[in-house]
């Protein structure tokens, strides 16, 4: 009677609670007493009323639902009642266990998910593959609960729920089981299956893309899937970024899962202990040295983060103290001295740099070979030799200081019989020097080009600078070198054609017009003449020159980010010129068309062509424009005050909107930087840092030129190196043991974080669970007990009742 009592009451109180949730289903009004019955004690572990119930009762349907369409295994695995779900696992018949097993997966009930896998509709494996959308043809009600996607999605697979719930046991067990998470196919895939979802629910299948990438990207999943997860999580982390720009719709999304494969891989990162695990994350497991090369780790791992811009992975100490290690290879000493040494170290490598480089002609692989070719020399070198070419930049112009001997309507000559472009037209010595540093730049950068391939050349910026930098400098110089052969020709006709007398000048003899012409001061050339087309490319060679100095500053902290906040400058007033070049076309083109029938009709000739229209409102931006360029000589106001109106309102939106915008996303970017200065400033460090680590390159322009003995060998070397299988397969194996020890390190922390941040709540609602069991467990056995004690206190009786007749 007590337990009667009970049950109505706790009954009554869920119906009050749930009261409003009838409108959603129909099925609820149909429960016999006994189904009722039934669900209560699946919902609320009594144990004894469901064995039972599913020992004795012949017309009990284990099969019925709630109100809520919950069947009793559902009520019990979401309460997570453990023998219940075993007892009703027994029952033949039984459906919905695949709703059972995703709400168990969704609330990490590791035990009731392996119950649950453990029934034979799983015994194929087929199960955990499917989704419940594909199993729809299926003849059974394994997914017939979430028929209409109220709790989960239609596409998502146990293993893909797993994932998304970072439940590390029940992946492990899905994996175990040979569940996977199919990769999506590209974007753009023409296949029939990818265009017949795309024609039939194109929402769905994005959604369904998603979470397929959730899964993916899962740390979970990563760390257990996969036999290399740093290299997955890396590749995987750039795919999503790529994703981000193309869907943009989920944009927000696909960034968020590329971050957390970026934080996947700083947290193994984090999680080294030694130089041997450092150099597991770093290097992968790949050995690309040759027979016999000295065995500088690769850094693959390093090139690919640096490549997808995993800024925090290549920033952290671990890798930073790798790198700074490599960066003084064969200088250890070097690393602990103080700045004063390393600047006496510089001074002495720019003085003795010559000689250096023909030691290490000789000698290219003793002890001086050896320090030469550490990462931090060699940086020092190609330092030393670029300033150089920097003074001989300087010193080339350093004639011309205090102003030029002859003006420009003037001619200067050796000797009478000289033609005088002969003598402008020679390349001086600083000139031939710079055209060796040219040459071995040229021949550094096809190095460049051959060991990493166009495309990979062309995507970073600075090889963009140098290839300009360079091909202006061959033009210029082709350019100078043509006009010197057209004066060598007029210099040849003279001496051929012109008599050797003292009283005869070339300016006073008959010459041919071509000839003549070479022989004429600066003001008469002409404006395409090969040495002013020449000059002109020289001096943005020059200024392109110096502004690659630039690309060194990330060595210094204090000059790193000011570089970098530089770099990123220039990207956003790319992005600015966008909307500029818009603007300033349309109020160039119309004040064009406003006051090009008034061309000597003005105060001055702005906006009357198209070159004074572009000049005045460029010089106007910066305040050089005056309002006089809109007045008229005629009294034509109306033209004059639309003139007005479009050059204020030209000021306006130029000067004080579109400037300001400017600076506010400069500015944007410099917060932004100077927010994460460090990450960024060893990020952009260690970009500088690996263009020196690679073998070859020892030697700076223009000394590479000269090839060393030591290029001939590795030249015979790669033509008949072979692979050496046998320690290949050793160094696989042995990375593959340092990699599973620190996933194992990984995923135990992940546990025990997430342990610390269960809730206590519901730890309370465990204990609530498991006392109601036991409570109804007691009760059970109190009942047996009572009807016992019953028994023999009634056959007792009979027995005292049978004696009492006895005479």
């Amino acid at each position: 009677m007590h337990r009667r009592k009970t049950t109505v009451r706790e009954k009554g109180r869920r119906q009050a609670i749930r009261g409003p949730a009838y409108m959603f289903s129909e099925r609820g009004t149909s429960l016999t007493s006994e189904e009722e019955r039934f669900l209560d004690a699946a919902e609320y572990g009594n144990i004894p009323v469901v064995r039972k119930m599913l020992e004795e009762s012949k017309t009990l349907n284990v099969n019925c639902v709630d109100y809520m369409g919950q069947n009793a295994l559902q009520l019990a695995v979401g309460n997570e009642h453990l023998e219940v779900t075993e007892l009703l696992l027994k029952k033949e018949g039984l459906a919905r266990v695949g709703d059972g097993l995703l709400f168990a997966i969704s609330k990490g009930y590791v035990r009731i998910v392996e119950a649950i896998l453990a029934h034979p509709a799983f015994g194929g494996g087929l199960r955990l593959t499917l989704s419940p959308l594909e199993q729809e043809l299926r003849d059974d009600d394994f997914y017939a609960y979430d028929e209409d996607g109220t709790r989960f999605s239609h596409d998502v697979t146990p293993v893909i729920l797993a994932a998304h719930c970072q439940e590390y046991e029940i992946v492990h067990t899905l994996l175990m089981k040979g569940a996977r998470i199919e990769k999506p196919h590209d974007y753009f895939c023409k296949c029939n299956e990818c265009h017949d979802k795309q024609c039939r629910d194109s929402f769905s299948h994005s959604r369904s893309r998603m979470n397929a990438y959730k899964g993916l990207a899962s740390a979970a999943y990563l760390s257990l899937s996969s036999e290399d997860p740093v290299f997955t999580a890396l590749e995987l982390s750039n795919e999503l970024a790529r994703l981000a720009n193309i869907e943009t719709e989920f944009k927000n999304d696909y960034r968020k899962l590329s971050m957390q494969c970026k934080d996947f891989v700083v947290g193994v990162l984090d999680l080294c202990r030694d130089t041997e695990e450092v150099e597991a994350i770093l290097n992968g497991d790949v050995d690309q040295a040759l027979p016999g090369d000295h065995s500088r780790p690769c850094l693959i791992r390093v090139k690919l983060a640096i490549k997808y811009e995993v800024k925090k992975f290549v920033a952290h100490p671990n890798c930073q103290q790798q790198l700074l290690t490599l960066w003084y290879e064969n200088l250890a000493g070097l690393r602990q001295q103080s700045v004063g040494v390393k600047c006496w170290t510089v001074l002495g490598v720019a003085i003795g740099l010559p000689f250096l480089a023909i030691a290490y002609w000789i000698m290219p692989c003793s002890k001086l070979g050896q320090i030469l070719r550490s990462p931090f020399m060699k940086f020092v070198a190609h330092a030393v030799s670029f300033t150089i070419f920097l003074g001989l930049l300087v010193i080339n112009a350093s004639d011309r200081f205090e102003g030029v001997k002859n003006l420009p309507n003037e001619t200067i000559t050796d000797h009478p019989h000289q033609v005088f472009r002969v003598k402008t037209s020679q390349f001086s010595w600083t000139e031939m020097l710079i055209m060796n540093w040219v040459l071995g730049m040229i021949w550094s950068e096809c190095k460049e080009i051959w060991a990493d391939g166009p495309r990979e050349y062309i995507m970073h910026l600075w090889n963009v600078l140098d290839f300009g930098m360079l091909s202006i400098f061959v033009a210029s110089f082709t350019a100078r070198l043509m006009a010197f052969l057209r004066a060598s020709e007029a210099q040849l006709y003279v001496d051929m054609y012109v008599p050797n007398m003292p009283n005869i000048d070339l300016s006073n003899a008959s010459l041919p017009p071509n000839v003549a012409y070479y022989t004429h001061a600066r003001n008469r050339w002409l404006p395409s003449d090969p040495q002013l087309i020449s000059e002109g490319l020289y001096s943005i060679a020059v200024v392109l020159s110096f502004s690659r100095i630039a690309y060194i500053l990330p060595a210094n902290e204090s000059f790193g980010p000011l570089q970098i906040s530089l770099g990123r400058t220039v990207k956003d007033i790319f992005k600015f010129m966008v909307i500029f070049i818009m603007v300033f076309l349309a109020f160039m083109i119309g004040m064009f068309n406003l006051y090009s029938y008034y061309l000597g009709a003005k105060y001055n000739p702005a906006f009357t062509t198209v070159e004074e229209s572009f000049k005045t409102l460029f010089w106007s931006i910066f305040g050089l424009s005056e309002v006089i360029s809109v007045v008229l000589k005629y009294d034509h106001k109306f033209i004059e005050n639309i003139g007005y109106v479009l050059f204020g309102v030209y000021n306006v939106t130029m000067v004080i909107v579109l400037l300001n915008m400017l600076i506010a996303m400069i500015n944007h970017s410099y917060q932004e930087i100077e927010e994460d200065a460090d990450v960024e400033w060893k990020f952009a460090r260690a970009k500088l840092w690996l263009s020196y680590f690679d073998e070859g390159r020892t030697l700076p322009p223009p000394f590479n030129l000269v090839p060393s003995p030591k290029s001939f060998y590795y030249l015979a070397l790669r033509t008949r190196a072979s692979g050496c299988i046998s320690a290949s397969l050793i160094n696989d194996i042995l990375m593959g043991k340092l990699m599973k020890r620190l996933i194992k390190r990984y995923v135990l922390k992940a546990q025990v974080d997430s342990e610390n941040d269960e809730i206590n709540e519901g730890e309370l609602k465990e204990i609530k669970q498991d006392i109601s069991s036991l409570r109804y467990e007691l009760l059970e056995e109190k009942s047996q007990a009572t009807e016992e004690l019953a028994d023999l206190i009634q056959q007792l009786g009979d027995k005292l009742s049978k004696n009492a007749k006895k005479p």
